[in-house]
């Protein structure tokens, strides 16, 4: 039994196609029994602030240094470093927006990469301290990208959650969803199948 934590990136709600995607997952997952528990947040509904200046020093300020402010900073941050930590397994609903990630999925990223707490640098280099966990992310694209230049988004996932020692990671295309000609209908149905094949694996 598992604890996942679905993250959930998209602009729109229910008529989110990654969130959709995401659901289903999850519930076969359930339906599978390999859930324990379940968390979710919306980071787009949320508003998940971008790393500036003044939150950098708010890090890098002592504990007993901090102000009110800086604390509720860092509080935020390591709330969102939490629920990585609990989790056994990651959903991550990230649709491509402009060949990459949403930006607030990338400020997510910068919240819960921190040295020393999620990895930390030795004689032999960087070192991911968040091991033995799972993680499934759920790419929707308007046009067709897999395996082409044009994808500066998987490779910047897979590299992220393997700084941070996540190496287990499962990705899971629909691709084509703004294309006429049936791509739609092709890109739901391969994602669907792939959703099947991970949960029955």
């Amino acid at each position: 039994m598992k604890k996942v934590l679905q993250i959930q990136s998209s602009l729109f709600t229910e008529n989110s196609a990654s969130r959709q995607l995401a659901e289903d997952l999850v519930a076969k997952m359930r339906e599978h029994g390999d859930i324990f528990d379940e968390n979710r947040r919306n980071l787009a509904e949320e508003g998940v602030p971008h790393l500036d200046a003044a939150w950098i020093q708010a890090l890098s300020t002592p504990t007993e240094g901090r102000t009110s402010e800086q604390r509720k900073m860092v509080d935020y941050s390591d709330q969102l470093i939490n629920e990585v930590m609990v989790a056994d397994v990651l959903v991550i609903g990230a649709p491509m927006y402009n060949f990459s990630v949403p930006s607030v999925l990338k400020a997510w990223f910068d919240h819960i990469t921190r040295a020393g707490v999620t990895f930390q640098y030795s004689s032999e280099g960087p070192k991911g301290l968040l091991t033995g966990k799972t993680a499934y992310v759920i790419t929707t694209r308007g046009g067709l990208h897999k395996d082409k230049p044009t994808d500066n988004q998987v490779p910047f996932i897979k590299t992220i959650l393997s700084f941070i020692g996540i190496h287990d990671v499962h990705v899971i295309y629909a691709e084509g969803l703004n294309m006429s000609g049936g791509h739609r209908e092709k890109g739901f149905a391969e994602a669907k199948e792939t959703i099947d094949r991970l949960v029955a694996a």
